[in-house]
């Protein structure tokens, strides 16, 4: 028997988040392979407020409680996120699996958050105490630590709505489908007025949290595609030496050797 509440408003659940020490459940395909004994959870797949995607000025605001299915079929997602999600698991689980699901387990192999962390995306944190916006990378804190309180929620993921154009993304898995990813890669990257004015590498599923260098990417920031070849040797050395990876399913030597294959490709494709 599974004991928990069904909120029916963002209102009632942040009162009962606050009121119950409460595990969040929306889709629950995370949840539902996990044994928790005693778990009181918090039914919010009946919470309309957090299965919006909407957009500002500056972002797409994808709800939480958005599966993944929806974002496939909205125009509005950017493709780099739509060719993430579409390779997790089954349709079953991709119907019933949410943005904020896929954050709130905490895994460095979440496919949407790796994407997550290569746009600079932010999460919006709500509590009654009021809101809190997060960039994805100061949200995870490591294997299943995330910088959440007892009394908050996960309610939309901000995606920058330009920027996001060009990219190379990948996945590494142990077969075509329903694969857990090994090794999973997303770049970003643009040219303004001759010159690299972004350059994003995330790795995924290869350490306790998704892996991103901002201080080796700033190497060839506002260089030219020229500059930035001959400093192209450099840039990788300098990611291999400061890679270490964990063991999985597969060698640590693997998953670094797939790494630097999958980042070299990512430069090659954008000419460098």
């Amino acid at each position: 028997m599974v004991n928990g509440y069904a909120a029916a408003s963002l209102d009632e659940a942040l009162n009962l988040r606050t009121s119950h020490t409460v595990v969040p459940y929306a889709g629950g395909t995370d949840l539902m392979v996990e044994n928790r004994p005693g778990a009181t959870y918090l039914f919010l797949n009946k919470v309309s407020e957090l299965q919006q995607i909407s957009e500002d000025e500056d972002y797409l605001r994808i709800g939480a409680g958005v599966t993944f299915t929806q974002a496939l079929s909205d125009d509005r997602v950017p493709q780099i996120m739509k060719d993430a999600v579409a390779l997790i698991a089954a349709p079953a689980i991709r119907n019933a699996g949410t943005f904020g699901g896929n954050l709130g387990n905490g895994s460095a192999k979440a496919d949407s958050v790796l994407i997550e962390f290569a746009a600079d995306a932010k999460i919006r944190l709500q509590s009654l105490r009021g809101e809190r916006i997060v960039p994805v990378e100061e949200f995870y804190l490591g294997r299943k630590k995330l910088d959440l309180s007892d009394d908050e929620l996960i309610t939309e993921v901000l995606l920058p709505k330009i920027g996001l154009e060009q990219y190379y993304y990948q996945k590494v898995g142990g077969r075509n489908a329903l694969a857990i990813s090994r090794v999973s890669f997303a770049g970003v990257f643009a040219e303004k007025d001759g010159k690299i004015s972004n350059i994003a590498a995330a790795f995924g599923a290869v350490a306790d949290t998704v892996l991103r260098y901002r201080d080796l990417e700033a190497m060839l920031l506002g260089k030219t595609l020229e500059e930035a070849r001959g400093l192209k040797e450099q840039y990788l050395n300098a990611y291999a030496d400061r890679m270490v990876l964990t063991r999985g399913r597969v060698s640590a030597e693997y998953r670094k050797a797939v790494c630097m294959n999958l980042l070299n490709e990512f430069l090659t494709r954008f000419g460098i």
